[in-house]
């Protein structure tokens, strides 16, 4: 699936997806990191999501019609837990190919592989892909996920 992030262009697998849904309103979240805007109401499951340009460093961007929540399974607290993604310019699902490099950022783990060149669909430059599973520092897990969380 592939997203930007400012002007950079990002992908999850495709199999790490569950759904695409429109960007809905959130309830704040009060002393969350300020990259996470607040809980999705997801036919009454209460489901944290996560801004991915705040996560980045970047300024939000403005809700476009191709803003989407990209809702994935990330484990936390030694179980699966439901995580929406706040992704801006979603263009749909590309081949990134065989031919990944690593990313080699080390202060953000969440940050994997890059494809170069003819991947990502429509061929320019770089796609970084995201692995959800390392997305939540251990702190954070437990805030939107512990004991008397939502």
């Amino acid at each position: 699936m592939l997203f930007h992030i400012g002007r950079e262009r990002y992908a999850l697998p495709l199999a790490a997806v569950q759904r695409v849904l429109p960007v809905a309103r959130l309830k704040a979240l009060p002393g969350a990191p300020h990259y996470v805007p607040g809980l999705l109401d997801l036919h009454g499951e209460p489901v944290p999501v996560v801004d991915l340009s705040r996560l980045a460093g970047m300024p939000p961007d403005a809700v476009r019609y191709d803003t989407r929540i990209l809702l994935v399974e990330v484990p936390a607290l030694g179980r699966p837990r439901r995580l929406g993604l706040k992704a801006e310019r979603v263009t749909g699902v590309g081949d990134l190919g065989p031919a990944l490099a690593d990313g080699g950022v080390v202060a953000a783990p969440w940050l994997g592989r890059v494809a170069v060149g003819s991947g990502g669909g429509d061929g320019a430059g770089m796609v970084q892909l995201l692995d959800p599973q390392r997305l939540l520092a251990p702190e954070v897990e437990r805030l939107l996920f512990g004991e008397g969380a939502p």
